[in-house]
């Protein structure tokens, strides 16, 4: 009776699946004004709302549709952030801040008629997660942290482990990098951007980076804006972070938060550190915390399946 329970809940599982249409992240969102510009949402699914917040600080939303999978039981909603993407953009870089994303998903929220909402934030859309729940807290169903940073602290840490990395395993690219700096370049200068860019994604953000190798995928307008990134992390923010990712900590906040809350790392991370992601535990130590052994940066790549099943259990509580 068990096997057929479970034969019977996998086709069900499979026939609600196959009913989806999944909207292209280009063509098929509808744009929303919050807090005076237009942001490009696009939503898939239906059922109890997930708000998914993308990393960067700077990146769209299109990095994150491999959650599609998690559309059979939840409506999703993918939106690019105020200047990312096919949103709007700032006349004046500084009109950029945590605190403005922070307000957007609120503003997002009201706009889209929602009382309560789940919040996913991967990587830097994990530090507006925190953000809102804090602020937020009645408005928050569920929160996941996923491989992200708690503080300033964390952020510092990922430029360090980042630049040991690139220092011990391209030491070509950091003789290039170093000559320039001591002519004074930073990391926001455009040929420090590219020789820095020449590392490849995968050595500092995989366990494997046959996973992340180009597939030919559609390109998808400022997808990633620079301007935005270093606005928000500061000038040479590769090295020393500044501004707002620079000041932020919610250390001291995250053992209030009324909600569940789940964490995630990977252990192949050496941006969010796993040195660093095991101290959410002590600073918020009633959240679950899980950390995926065959992952970097990106477990909803790498080990989907066992991801999309925690989020599913941790999301039905």
């Amino acid at each position: 009776m068990k096997k057929l329970f479970f034969l019977l809940t996998c086709f069900l599982a499979l026939a609600a699946s196959a009913q989806i249409t999944y909207p292209d992240s280009q063509t098929d969102g509808k744009y929303i004004t919050v807090n005076g510009a237009r942001l490009w949402v696009v939503t898939v699914g239906k059922g109890d709302p997930l708000i998914l917040i993308s990393g960067g600080p700077g990146g769209a939303h299109v990095g994150l549709r491999r959650f599609d999978t998690l559309a059979s039981h939840y409506m999703l909603i993918y939106f690019d952030a105020f200047g990312r993407g096919k949103s709007d953009t700032a006349k004046n870089v500084k009109d950029y801040t945590i605190e403005r994303d922070i307000e957007d998903i609120e503003g997002l929220r009201t706009a889209l008629h929602l009382d309560k909402i789940n919040v996913l934030g991967h990587s830097y859309g994990g530090v507006v997660a925190q953000g809102y729940a804090v602020k937020y807290p009645q408005h928050v169903k569920h929160l996941v942290l996923a491989n992200t940073f708690h503080s300033f602290v964390m952020w510092q840490e990922n430029d360090d482990n980042s630049n040991h990395e690139i220092k011990t395993n391209y030491p070509e690219v950091w003789d290039s990098l170093t000559r320039i700096r001591e002519k004074g370049a930073v990391s926001s200068d455009a040929l420090h951007q590219e020789i820095y860019g020449q590392v490849p994604y995968g050595f500092l953000y995989a366990y494997n980076p046959d996973n992340f190798r180009s597939r030919g995928a559609k390109p998808y307008p400022n997808a990633m804006n620079t301007k935005l990134y270093y606005q928000m992390v500061g000038k040479d923010g590769d090295f020393i972070v500044g501004n707002d990712i620079g000041n932020f900590d919610f250390r001291q906040q995250l053992k209030n938060l009324p909600m569940p809350v789940l964490i995630y790392g990977g252990r192949y991370d050496r941006v969010a550190v796993p040195r660093m992601m095991v101290k959410y535990k002590d600073y918020c130590p009633q959240a679950r915390f899980v950390m995926f052994e065959h992952s970097g940066h990106n477990p909803q790549v790498e080990e989907p399946q066992a991801l999309f099943a925690l989020l599913n259990n941790f999301l039905g509580r």
